[in-house]
C-alpha cells in the first residue's frame, strides 16, 4: 500500500473496551479507547493485550505501558495510525530462550504502521505522552531527530545492552507485575530530568488532543501568547512533529474510532464537529493516513 511503513516491531494496540479518552499522565488510569488501531476488533481477537500504569513519578510523562503476547496458528498483519508520541519497545519474536530479545526507540511514525505477527511472541512497550520523551534523554536532543526512525535502545540509552540486557530484564519474567516493575526501573534510571520546556510542550499537546476547539495553529499560538514560529520550535524540540500535524492526526484518530464503532457515521456531520471546512477535507486526510476512504473502511474494513 502506498505510504505504508513496515517494521519488525509492533506499536501499541489499544484497549478493546470503548470509552472516554481521559487526559494522559497526571496519575490518570490508562486510556480505554481504540484510537489509532485499524480494525481493532480483528487485532484483539488474536492477541492478548494489557495496558498498565507506570510508577507514580513517571505518570506525568508516560501515558501507559502496553503488554502484548500472541500464539498464532496463522500470521496476522496489524495496522496502526501512530500517535504523536515516542515509544520504547522491548520484544521477543519466538519461543522464550530461543528467540533474541531486543529493545528499540521508535520515534513518532508519520505514516501508516504495519507489522506482521506470527508464531509466538511477547512485546512490552512504553508509550510516552507527547512531549514526555526528552526529559529521559542525556544529553537532551530534539525529539524531531527521532521522528520516523527506529533506533536500537543502546544507541539512545548507553548501557542498555549490558548483561543482563534491559530487554531480558523486561521480557524475561512470566509475572506481569515484574515486567511492569522492570519498565519502571529502566525509566527511573534515566530520569525524568526537570525541564520547563517539556512541561509546556506536554500541556500544549494535551490541549491539542483533548480540546476540540483547537483547529488552527495560529489560534493556539495566540491563546498561549507566543508566536507561531515559537510554537513550531517547541513542538519540534519536545514532541517531534509540528502542531499542525498533531491537530490533523488527532482528527483522523477520532474519525477512525467513529468508523470502527459506527459504520453508519454521518461523515458530513463529523467533519463539521472536527472543524473541517467540508467533508472532502476529512476524506482526504483519512484516506492519506489509513489508505482507504472513511466510507470504504466503515463498509468493508481495511483491505490489507
Amino acid at each position: 500500500m502506498a505510504g505504508q511503513n513496515r517494521s519488525t516491531s509492533p506499536v501499541p494496540g489499544e484497549d478493546p473496551v470503548p470509552g472516554e479518552d481521559p487526559v494522559p499522565g497526571e496519575g490518570s488510569a490508562p486510556r480505554r479507547d481504540t484510537r489509532g488501531i485499524v480494525e481493532a476488533p480483528g487485532l484483539f481477537a488474536r492477541v492478548r493485550f494489557r495496558r498498565r500504569a507506570p510508577a507514580g513519578p513517571l505518570r506525568p510523562w508516560v501515558e501507559h505501558y502496553w503488554l502484548i503476547d500472541w500464539d498464532l496458528d496463522e500470521p496476522y498483519v496489524s495496522h496502526v495510525v501512530p500517535h504523536p508520541a515516542v515509544n520504547l519497545v522491548f520484544e521477543r519474536r519466538g519461543p522464550a530462550g530461543l528467540a533474541p530479545e531486543t529493545g528499540l526507540v521508535a520515534g513518532v511514525g508519520t505514516g501508516l504502521f504495519s507489522t506482521k505477527l506470527e508464531g509466538t511472541g511477547r512485546v512490552c512497550g512504553v508509550q510516552l505522552v507527547p512531549g514526555g520523551f526528552r526529559p529521559f534523554l542525556s544529553p537532551p536532543r530534539p525529539v524531531s531527530a527521532f521522528t520516523g526512525a527506529q533506533l536500537p535502545l543502546a544507541d539512545v540509552f548507553p548501557g542498555a545492552d549490558a548483561a543482563p540486557t534491559a530487554a531480558s530484564r523486561v521480557l524475561g519474567p512470566e509475572d506481569e507485575d515484574a515486567r511492569v516493575a522492570a519498565l519502571d526501573a529502566f525509566l527511573l534510571s534515566h530520569g525524568p530530568h526537570a525541564d520547563p520546556g517539556a512541561e509546556q510542550a506536554r500541556a500544549l499537546a494535551r490541549r491539542v488532543r483533548t480540546d476540540r476547539t483547537v483547529l488552527r495553529v495560529e489560534e493556539l499560538a495566540a491563546d498561549e501568547g507566543v508566536s507561531v514560529r515559537t510554537l513550531q520550535r517547541l513542538f519540534a524540540t519536545y514532541v517531534g512533529v509540528s502542531p499542525k500535524w498533531a491537530i490533523l492526526r488527532y482528527r483522523v484518530h477520532e474519525a477512525l474510532e467513529r468508523a470502527t464503532l459506527d459504520p453508519g457515521t454521518d461523515w458530513s456531520r463529523l467533519a463539521a464537529e472536527l472543524g473541517y471546512a467540508d467533508q472532502a477535507h476529512l476524506v482526504r486526510d483519512f484516506t492519506s493516513a489509513v489508505g482507504v476512504s472513511p466510507a470504504a473502511y466503515a463498509k468493508a474494513g481495511f483491505p490489507g
